[in-house]
């Protein structure tokens, strides 16, 4: 069968290429490989650049997730130079990052994954035609609302932090804001109209409150069926129709989650420090490992370069990494075959990958021995014991996020006393290391800094993708989407939407190219073109 290029996504993006090479042998991947194709050396660049150097730099990123590299750089500075942060600049730093992270969540589901649903191989479906209607790219009845609608929360991005994307109001000791009563109105007014209008209207069919009462899978179910409403709303319909054509059946990736938390809670955090981060987090972090949680530590990351175009060998931990590239063409020669390097986390002695996203979050949010502010949500950890990972649960995880975060974000707006501070300047220190990290849409983002002499010894960045796509490491052990991609079904070798379906449901900020081969003739069956959404 001769090489077929197929472009299942009508927007292309510009953030890399991820090429991902699998094996296939009797209609399942039996192997995968994730290539990320670009380097962009952001590290190298901060090299002996002044401290702030990596609130201007990091930000430039990520084109749609730029809010939440300020926010893990900003506190990298703040626990380095010791800051102090006045609740409401904890506040507006929470709500900007968390209406990011709302816009990204219809304009992912609409605009990159959902396009697949309507895919020629599912046309058996007794659903098909509906799956058409709604999330046909352009024309759907639902893609247009979702999309267009998902800049609503970034509007109030705007109104606090001046611009959106690539803003640098977050600063060591607070913000850079000023917001008046009007601002608070307007963003409150703003946050509604996309609850009523996209929300409620479209994705649940119910209020959030209602939703947000669901605390199991089979109260997920007994939810589809209450009413017509919410059974022939967009997430009624998807649980539906995901099941009917078995996206709950594959995409499992390592069943092991990593969560570094994010938002917290405002009078724990007015003088933040390593130590005392995860006791602060309203979004909890934590490592759901081998069937038992444990708390999460940054000394315990690692990266591997073995398969990575970078010099260097055994695992470092971020504030000693190193950065060095090598040429790719030297570099396969020697087993390596990707720019993305593969972080690890030590586990009594054992660096594992760990997947991290919006699944990982919701597993964190289910561990037990929460406080009385922070995230206490069973409901995923109870799909895990029933129906287990899989590409489903990971994407019906992103979307349970955006009632929750839109409920978090009108409380914050409602706590902001505008006759306070919403910032104190700090005392720049010469020396010393920070750590900064977040969650962002796509999953557990991190800064480590070392400053020495006023100015950046060493910066290590450790992305949500980089986490999720890196290659095996040292061991061979897989990433974490290698892992998912094995065991997928490929029911057509001419347009395999399936490895485009386990790829989507970890959102990486990469366009996939997707390589597939028969494991038994070593023939090069077909080449897939996946463009992404960043």
């Amino acid at each position: 069968m001769p090489a077929v290029d197929l472009f299942v996504s009508p927007l292309g993006r510009v953030e890399g290429d991820l090429d991902v090479r699998v094996t296939i042998e009797d209609g399942h991947v039996t192997s995968a490989w994730t290539e990320a194709a670009m380097f962009r050396g952001f590290e190298i660049i901060l090299q002996g650049k002044d401290p702030q150097a990596g609130l201007i730099v990091t930000p430039r990123i990520c084109g749609i997730c730029g809010g939440s590299h300020l926010y893990k750089a900003c506190y990298a500075l703040d626990t380095a130079w010791n800051t102090h942060v006045p609740p409401n600049g904890t506040l507006v730093r929470n709500i900007a990052q968390a209406c990011e992270t709302l816009q990204s969540i219809p304009r992912y589901f609409y605009a990159l994954f959902a396009i697949d649903l309507v895919n020629k191989n599912y046309a058996s479906s007794s659903m098909y035609d509906e799956a058409v209607r709604r999330f046909a790219p352009y024309v759907g009845t639902s893609y247009q609302p979702g999309v267009v609608l998902s800049n609503k929360p970034v509007e109030v991005y705007a109104i606090f932090g001046g611009q959106w994307p690539h803003s640098s109001f977050m600063i060591p000791g607070g913000v850079m804001s000023a917001p008046t009563l009007a601002d608070v109105t307007r963003a409150t007014a703003i946050l509604e109209h996309w609850k009523d209008n996209w929300l409620e209207k479209h994705w649940l069919g119910c209020s959030v409150d209602r939703w947000l009462e669901i605390r199991s899978w089979d109260d997920m179910l007994a939810w589809v069926d209450e009413n017509e409403s919410q059974h022939n709303s967009d997430c009624g319909f998807f649980i539906r129709y995901a099941q009917e054509i078995g996206l709950d059946k594959y995409g499992v990736g390592p069943g092991n989650y990593l969560a570094t938390g994010t938002y917290f809670e405002p009078s724990r955090y007015e003088n933040p420090t390593i130590d005392g981060r995860n006791d602060a987090l309203i979004g909890r972090s934590g490592v759901y490992a081998n069937g038992e949680f444990s708390e999460f530590d940054h000394m315990k990351v690692a990266e591997s370069v073995e398969h990575a175009f970078y010099q260097g060998s055994g695992l470092l931990h971020p504030w000693v990494g190193e950065t060095n590239p090598v040429d790719p063409l030297e570099g396969r020669k020697n087993g390596k075959y990707s720019w993305a390097k593969a972080p690890r986390y030590d586990l009594g002695g054992q660096y594992i990958p760990l997947e991290t996203g919006p699944l990982a979050r919701r597993v964190a949010a289910g561990a037990p021995g929460a406080a009385d502010f922070q995230d206490d949500d069973p409901l995923f950890m109870d799909m895990l014991e029933r129906i287990g990972p899989s590409v489903f649960t990971r994407q019906m995880a992103r979307m349970h996020e955006a009632p929750k975060y839109f409920r978090w974000v009108m409380d914050w707006l409602s706590q902001i006393d505008l006759h306070e501070s919403f910032y104190t300047k700090p005392v720049e220190a010469p020396a010393g290391k920070g750590f900064g990290a977040t969650e962002a849409a796509r999953g557990a983002l991190a800064d480590w800094i070392v400053l020495d002499d006023g100015k950046i010894e060493n910066y290590q960045v450790i992305t949500p993708t980089a986490w999720n796509i890196g290659p095996r490491d040292a061991d061979g052990t897989l990433g974490p989407m290698e892992q998912a991609l094995v065991g997928a079904p490929i029911a057509d070798m001419d347009d395999p939407v399936e490895l485009g379906h386990v790829a989507r449901s970890f959102d990486s900020c990469l366009v996939c190219t997707v390589h597939a081969y028969d494991g038994k003739s070593g023939r090069e069956l077909s080449k897939f073109v996946v463009n992404g959404m960043v």
